[in-house]
């Protein structure tokens, strides 16, 4: 199905963001389905964190809008999850007061039945009482992502949260997104500058031009899942690769456009 053809959970409506004279984005336009995963890429500067900061409340826009569900965003929204690049833990407060902090801050009562079993999915069952420190950085993102998930949003956000990591932990993270995804159907919309990543995460991957960004290309990737090595070394994803490649490196005119 086209993407025009979708209900949007997420709209994205003409989005322009200047500060003063630097233009970050401008006249970004996409919807993202609900339950879904889309990710942006594109190149270095182009105003992917800035568009992703804007879908999540925490940016004003200086034109254009972002709707929830119809509803323009004007700030931050409980049904909004948004995992930074940094796990960003407190540090002097164990995994789990961590993961608690949020509902202190809004006063109110966690399910702890829901954050126990998101804790065994994520494999931190035991860390419980373990300080920022003395986890890996795997840990602390998975810590981060039981975080946002705790309060069970609609849509989470996610903003290059695996770029630190080493190969082999980053590539489990991927699929352990995939299999949190595929319990909860929580419509997720993820920035990387991995277009592997990307491709293996997403049902959709927007490509946005040089500052200021806008929608350059929308990708549809219909690939079953779970995703397996298979697909992902199939001539598909290969070609997908190369087009988006192209484009981000400014070649596209050399290559078609696959379909949307």
């Amino acid at each position: 199905m086209g993407a025009s053809l979708m209900v949007a959970k997420l709209a994205v409506r003409d989005a322009g963001k200047r500060y003063g004279d630097l233009e970050a984005l401008k006249g970004c336009s996409f919807d993202v389905a609900d339950k879904t995963i889309v990710s942006i890429v594109g190149p270095s500067g182009c105003g992917k964190t800035t568009l992703l900061w804007s879908m999540s409340g925490l940016h004003s826009l200086t034109s254009g809008e972002v709707d929830l569900d119809d509803q323009p965003i004007t700030g931050p929204r409980p049904e909004i999850g948004l995992v930074f690049q940094e796990a960003n833990l407190l540090p002097w407060r164990n995994l789990m007061d961590n993961i608690l902090f949020p509902f202190e801050v809004k006063g109110q009562k966690p399910d702890m039945g829901w954050i126990t079993h998101l804790m065994d999915r994520v494999g931190l069952t035991g860390f419980e009482k373990r300080m920022p420190r003395e986890l890996s950085g795997g840990m602390q993102q998975r810590g981060s992502i039981v975080r946002a998930l705790s309060l069970r949003p609609q849509v989470l956000l996610m903003d290059e949260p695996f770029g630190a990591l080493d190969a082999f932990t980053r590539e489990e993270m991927n699929r352990l997104v995939e299999e949190i995804w595929l319990e909860t159907r929580t419509t997720i919309v993820f920035i990387t500058h991995s277009i592997e990543e990307a491709i293996f995460l997403s049902d959709r991957v927007i490509v946005l031009t040089k500052r200021p960004g806008r929608v350059h290309a929308d990708y549809a990737v219909n690939l079953p899942r779970p995703r397996s090595l298979e697909a992902m070394a199939s001539r598909e994803v290969f070609d997908l690769m190369n087009r988006i490649k192209a484009d981000i490196y400014g070649m596209s005119a050399t290559l078609p456009k696959a379909a949307e």
